[in-house]
């Protein structure tokens, strides 16, 4: 809360990753956009990837995202906390290294220039703790304050990881616990007190660095963070991208302490539905599927984990490296031949 004694999430009307376009409403977007060829661009919005991926000719690729949103917390410095891990992320899904960066930031007149330092600040420490120059950005006033990055990092193409490459037999590895919309919008609601959502926070302020690189010496296949659109939504994508279904094991799936408690009674954000909507026909949920789980399966992440495909043989070692470092890790599913839906949830 700055001295004015507004509180961020105040300011808007949704929160985080949750705050994207509905996912069937920027799909049709996209579908209509020119397109320009160019071999070099070995990874570009097509198949749903994280980031872009351009060939520099040397055995490396240029990296290249941006991400944004609105305050899922009051604590300023903690909202630039979220908001930088959030964005650094795409680049470790796509098995690259973030370099440099630049600062996004929108804010409104009504808060104090403190505020916009502590929101710096705090995207500043994650992302000296990623190893990444800050060396710019740009601000606009804007009634809705709204944080994030524009980031550049290189990869090495042989080590090139995208949404298309899992294969049958693979192994599905969630590096982090699902809750984190609606646990903030329990809190939000002011029905969730600091320590209940204490869990969410702390997993969003986590690099996906160290999940990135867990896997050093494994043989991933394929890999995306859950943000946005949900295990289901991106977990959708990569299955299509991959032309096989992703078998999900619901119990298996590590979820944030409260999460299904606030999303029975009722705590789900907009997002939920909005990814329910579009993905739905696309995920065969079992009907004995209980419904607080099936809705933080769809629930938006802000900052969510990896998402891993790989061989079978390697998921315990992923999974043992994950959580010495702390991590709930889990296997949570495997990719089986392509048959109806993209998803299949099972119990």
């Amino acid at each position: 809360m700055d001295r004015t004694g507004v509180r961020l999430t105040e300011l808007v009307e949704a929160a985080g990753c949750a705050a994207k376009l509905a996912p069937g409403y920027l799909s049709q977007v996209l579908a209509d956009l020119p397109r320009l060829e160019d071999p070099r661009l070995l990874v570009g919005f097509d198949a749903s990837d994280d980031a872009y991926v351009y060939d520099l000719g040397d055995g490396r690729g240029l990296v290249g995202t941006t991400d944004f949103f609105p305050p899922m917390v009051d604590d300023p410095y903690l909202f630039g906390q979220v908001a930088a891990a959030n964005a650094l992320s795409d680049v470790w899904a796509m098995g690259g290294r973030p370099v440099l960066a630049l600062n996004l930031l929108c804010f409104p007149n009504c808060l104090g220039l403190e505020v916009v330092g502590q929101i710096l600040a705090g995207g500043a420490d994650k992302c000296r703790e990623a190893g990444v120059i800050v060396a710019g950005g740009h601000s606009i006033n804007d009634h809705e304050p709204k944080f994030g990055l524009a980031v550049t990092g290189f990869v090495e193409i042989a080590h090139l990881l995208a949404n298309g490459g899992a294969q049958v037999g693979d192994a599905l590895i969630l590096t982090k616990a699902l809750g984190t919309g609606v646990l903030t919008t329990a809190h939000k609601a002011e029905l969730l007190d600091d320590a209940g959502v204490k869990v969410a926070t702390d997993s969003m302020i986590t690099l996906n660095k160290y999940g990135a690189e867990a896997l050093r010496g494994l043989h991933a296949h394929a890999a995306t963070d859950v943000t946005g659109f949900s295990l289901m939504g991106h977990g959708c994508e990569m299955a299509e991208a991959s032309g096989v279904t992703l078998e999900v094991h619901a119990p298996d799936v590590p979820v944030m302490a409260r999460a299904r408690e606030m999303a029975a009674m009722g705590l789900i954000p907009a997002g939920a539905y909005r990814n329910r909507d579009f993905f739905g026909p696309r995920v065969d949920v079992a009907p004995d599927v209980p419904l607080d789980l099936s809705d933080v399966l769809f629930d938006p992440q802000t900052s969510g984990g990896l998402l891993v495909a790989l061989p079978a043989a390697e998921a315990d070692e992923y999974v043992g490296r994950l959580r010495e470092l702390g991590q709930p890790a889990a296997v949570v599913g495997q990719a089986v031949p392509r048959a109806g839906h993209s998803v299949r949830v099972t119990m």
